[in-house]
């Protein structure tokens, strides 16, 4: 039987995962977790992992507890490793007893790793220290989602008190403060996001806040209430934004929710590019890449490997997949010795060099076109091998090189095809109108895409969102299905879009 990882995935942000945590993670083969979790997280699991959105945010649709535990025994029983990730620390308001119960009663084997909980994060991360040896000399930490279940009359009388879940009960927490005499002018400091691009922070005093905040969405949240909130101004003046918190206009995408629709396995680095300009990112993955229909063609051309001029390679897939049948093949990187080498764009060219290999081409502009119209010399009689996807790419490349004379070989290297479904959670949020961008890298995620959503968008809903693409080829499509286009990359790299929405954002 395998074991069963509960594992605190800390208040946000990725950079406040344990090294412990981000350890379990590579381990995983089912990976169950809570709504507030991260997504950045979820590419740190393998590629085969199987994950389960279980929700559990208040006012969305949740499992049942009572099913989570379930789960958790059933995969168990499977005999593979299962992390069961949380929100914060799986120790405080996580509801782990349950399911820490459901494990022993089955004999399943299980370990807990702690996580930063929001409720010492969100406070920090805001400049609110919880303890002070004038005005608090302790706190208590409680959750609002039951408020009639809270001793309020002992809470009143605590110099500082953290809230968890509730945002939504704002009106009772205040209400209740007050009726035990807690005075009207007591800071209060409201902390939405915390740990994360997006984080926000509202302080106010329990007399104003309820005007304060109207008609503000508050949630996720923690609230502290208390003098420490006072201290926030003085402490937080002298240290920078970065350190303590993530302000709205801190960075030129902040308050902004971006869509990235690349493949799973190659969107980790673009998000963390848009992250770390402030943007909250969602990840819908339009291209699954997995092998080829058949080896046989690859194969049967790396056997005559040397009796080609050149080999192109035109993506890090591509790069992969070859490698990966050479060395199938009993080969390595000595076997393309006399064959030179040309690449399309620093990524591929990056990707090559992690196998000793430095191309002998790369086009100044990082799109196929480019690297027929700058091919060295006439391809007139050069053998060519060409290892690309399956099927709908670089069309133009093989017919223009053919038509130049080059003798040129395609075969299949791997498959970019459409996921069978959409993220539940990605799709309500384009309903709902909150996604800001969308962000195409290539022809074949804007075609999916459309394939995914299908009819469950209203009309115009592309009127209002911004539509970015990576060039020329993409923003073709992207007109084609959508009608528009709003940024365009100049430099056809994920780094150049993401200056194309610099320079597009600062235009709005």
């Amino acid at each position: 039987m395998s074991k069963v990882y509960i594992v605190g995935a800390g208040p946000g942000d990725i950079g406040y995962l344990t090294v412990r945590a981000k350890d379990v993670l590579a381990l995983a083969e089912v990976l169950i977790y809570d709504a507030l979790v991260d997504r950045g997280l979820l590419n740190l699991v393998p590629r085969e992992c199987v994950l389960v959105d279980v929700g559990k945010r208040g006012g969305q649709p949740s499992m049942l507890q009572a099913e989570i535990d379930l789960l958790l025994v059933e995969h168990a029983q499977t005999g593979r490793v299962v992390v069961r990730l949380k929100s914060g620390d799986p120790f405080i308001f996580g509801r782990v007893t349950a399911e820490l119960d459901a494990l022993m009663v089955a004999g399943c084997e299980f370990e807990v790793v702690p996580g930063l909980s929001t409720a010492l994060v969100a406070p920090l991360l805001a400049g609110i220290p919880l303890t002070d040896p004038v005005l608090s000399r302790g706190f208590a930490v409680v959750t609002a989602h039951l408020p009639d279940d809270l001793d309020w009359d002992a809470l009143a009388r605590m110099p500082t008190v953290v809230i968890l879940m509730g945002a939504r009960q704002l009106g009772e927490v205040v209400a209740q403060l007050l009726k035990h005499d807690r005075s009207a002018n007591t800071p209060i400091a409201i902390i939405r996001w915390a740990g994360t691009p997006q984080q926000q922070v509202w302080v106010s005093n329990l007399g104003q806040v309820i005007a304060d905040t109207a008609g503000i969405e508050l949630s996720p949240a923690v609230i502290i209430v208390g003098q420490v909130v006072g201290l926030r101004t003085y402490l937080t003046s002298g240290m920078s934004n970065s350190t303590i918190e993530h302000s709205s206009n801190a960075t030129f995408l902040a308050g902004k929710t971006v869509l990235v629709t690349r493949a799973s396995t190659q969107a980790s680095e673009f998000s963390e590019l848009l992250r770390s300009r402030g943007a909250r990112v969602l990840e819908l993955p339009t291209l699954e890449i997995v092998p080829p229909s058949s080896w046989d063609d690859l194969d049967r051309e790396i056997v005559r490997l040397a009796d080609f001029d050149w080999l192109i390679l035109t993506s890090t897939n591509g790069v992969d997949a070859f490698f990966a049948r050479l060395q199938q093949a009993g080969k390595d990187s000595r076997a393309l010795a006399g064959v030179k080498i040309a690449v399309v764009g620093q990524k591929t060219a990056q990707a090559l060099l992690q196998h000793g290999i430095t191309p002998d081409f790369i086009p100044p502009n990082f799109i196929a076109d480019a690297l027929v119209s700058n091919f060295p010399g006439s391809p007139a009689g050069q053998q060519i091998l060409f290892p690309r996807v399956e099927t709908g790419g670089r069309e133009v490349l093989v017919k223009e090189l053919t038509n130049l004379g080059a003798i040129l070989i395609e075969v299949a290297a791997y498959q970019s095809r459409c996921p069978d479904s959409i993220d539940p959670s990605i799709l309500s949020a384009l309903q709902q109108q909150q996604v800001d961008i969308i962000t195409f890298a290539s022809s074949k995620t804007v075609k999916h895409f459309c394939q995914l959503i299908g009819t469950s968008l209203p009309s115009g809903w592309q009127e209002r969102v911004c539509i970015a693409s990576i060039g020329p080829q993409t923003s073709a499509t992207c007109r084609e299905l959508f009608g528009k286009v709003d940024i365009e990359a100049t430099e056809y790299t994920l780094p150049g879009l993401v200056a194309a929405l610099e320079l597009g954002i600062a235009r709005v």
